[in-house]
């Protein structure tokens, strides 16, 4: 564990075997919820920081590890592992998240957010498909066309948060999940930050990170998450 890292490892109750996670509360103990789905490469230091950031922001985050310990350590290892990921059984850990932190007394508020990274980005709109406690969806440059979605499904209200310049979601995906948020009824905003790539929140990787965007998403989120959860 990194020196200051403020949460912890784990275990909540899942659809059968426990999930291992990482959980981070505010300094009062008490706050709203919400869940944070990894990128592709697993429950990394990068996903552990957004869990510690948004307990100093006042909320009780809860990142599981959708792989079960297993790390990428590059951006091929990382499609590997993505590919490999049981997408069923990743939306039962995904209601087993939002499950275990209503059931804290540490939660207050009888829905939470839920907020993806890449693979989680669209992960979390599948969560939101599934779950009606789940009161905000933040998804951040993911879009899967091989992840199908019931839109029908969906109550809670989108934040998309996306780059320019992505060479993995085209902005032709992004007007056409933006456009099928419409169609279905969702409320759904979306941001696309100029001159940016993929992964550009991921301060771990300071070949694609920008200081600049990150900083917007990250205050745009938080805005999102305050108003949808209060």
């Amino acid at each position: 564990m990194p020196l200051g890292r403020a949460g912890r490892e784990i275990e909540f109750p899942g659809d059968g075997d426990p999930v291992p996670g990482y959980r981070s509360a505010p300094a009062p103990g008490r706050g709203r919820g919400v869940v944070v789905v990894h990128e592709g490469a697993g429950l990394v230091d990068f996903a552990k920081d957004v869990c510690d950031r948004l307990a100093r922001e006042g909320f009780v985050a809860l990142a599981p590890d959708l792989y079960r310990g297993r790390r990428a350590a590059d951006p091929a290892a990382a499609r590997r592992l993505v590919e490999s990921l049981d997408i069923a059984c990743a939306a039962g850990d995904l209601d087993a998240s939002v499950t275990a932190l209503l059931n804290s007394d540490a939660v207050e508020g009888s829905r939470v957010g839920v907020v993806g990274f890449c693979m989680g980005g669209h992960l979390a709109l599948l969560a939101g498909t599934r779950n009606r406690r789940i009161g905000a969806v933040v998804d951040f440059y993911g879009v899967d066309p091989g992840v199908s979605l019931d839109l029908s499904g969906l109550a809670a209200p989108v934040l998309g948060i996306f780059a320019e310049d992505d060479a993995y979601v085209p902005p032709a995906a992004v007007k056409r999940l933006q456009s099928d948020l419409e169609a279905a009824g969702t409320r759904a905003v979306f941001r696309v930050e100029p001159g940016v790539g993929h992964a550009f929140m991921n301060d771990s990787r300071p070949d694609v990170y920008d200081g600049i965007a990150a900083a917007a998403g990250w205050d745009a989120m938080l805005a999102f998450l305050r108003a949808e959860l209060s």
